[in-house]
């Protein structure tokens, strides 16, 4: 009878042996909780400040005043963004930022792409010595071509435009746009524009139909990452713009102060709302475009 038993009971622990899970399959488990508590995390340091700018547009100053920083506001005040838009003078901020900064992009972009193209595609002696210089741009630190320029500027009665911004943020730009630009050229085959030369196409040609084309992808992400540095420039707009009225949009988010100076958080956080919501979407606008553009080159033969 035990032996009987006994034999009864061994199939017992073998079908509760198996029932248990292997091993990795609950290391795989835990990692996964792991995994999403990382990105739930991440999820709520990237939208709890937003959450708490979009309520702090709508509260009013007695809220931020006398209430905690947490509380939500008692009722949507819209005229926090009328007041930033009018009052503020967002408006003319926005314009000032744009005039300055599309012109810039648009110069960094040109000469850019020109240059790195001429300095990887093109043979000439000197060509990596000039790409040096470039890479020397980039190591010098902009805090210190500040007064010499503003000097300048002032010497050409350029100090109460918008030019000292457009020159400055080209002339910064154009280090990095060119090293990157390069870099891309490097990585196309020189069969390609061989191969455009033994078809008539002259040096011009071979850039404008050839080089571009391939290098517009590299072109996308190069606008996009000139384009925010320009846009979210304090330092060099606050040195170079002596009056309110050419204040770009950073420099004017300084100004929303009232009586006694003091600062009026409602307009403030509505116009920080309109700056960041508005970087959102054209971030995502051109995220698409280029991710659009990286699907159909990989479907051509």
């Amino acid at each position: 009878m035990s032996t009987s038993a006994t034999a009864a009971a061994v199939p017992r622990e073998r079908v509760r042996v198996q029932a248990k899970p292997p091993r990795h399959r609950v290391r795989h488990i835990i990692l996964g909780l792991l995994v999403k508590l990382v990105v739930l995390v991440l999820l709520v340091v990237v939208i709890y400040p937003l959450f708490w700018l979009v309520t702090g547009s709508f509260k009013t100053q007695n809220e931020f005043v006398n209430q905690p920083i947490w509380s939500l506001p008692s009722h949507l005040d819209w005229g926090n963004y009328t007041a930033a838009w009018t009052t503020g003078h967002m408006g003319i901020y926005l314009r000032n930022s744009i005039t300055a900064v599309l012109p810039s992009l648009a110069l960094i972009i040109i000469l850019g792409v020109a240059a790195g193209f001429a300095l990887e595609v093109m043979i000439f002696r000197g060509r990596a010595s000039i790409l040096l210089y470039f890479l020397l741009g980039i190591m010098i630190p902009g805090q210190m071509i500040l007064l010499p320029l503003f000097t300048i500027y002032f010497r050409l009665g350029l100090t109460g435009s918008l030019w000292p911004l457009i020159i400055t943020y080209t002339a910064t730009g154009l280090p990095l746009t060119v090293f990157m630009m390069a870099t891309f050229f490097k990585a196309v085959p020189r069969e390609v524009f061989e191969a455009s030369t033994l078809d008539g196409a002259g040096m011009l040609k071979s850039f404008l139909f050839v080089g571009v084309p391939m290098m517009r992808n590299a072109i996308f992400t190069v606008a996009l990452v000139q384009f925010f540095f320009c846009w979210n420039d304090l330092l060099i707009a606050l040195t170079f713009v002596n009056n309110n009225s050419l204040a770009t949009v950073q420099v004017g988010l300084l100004n929303f102060t009232g009586q006694f100076g003091a600062v009026q958080w409602g307009p403030l956080f509505a116009a920080i709302c309109i700056n960041v919501f508005l970087l959102l979407i054209i971030y995502l606008f051109l995220n698409q475009r280029m991710m659009r553009g990286l699907t159909a080159g990989s479907v051509k033969g």
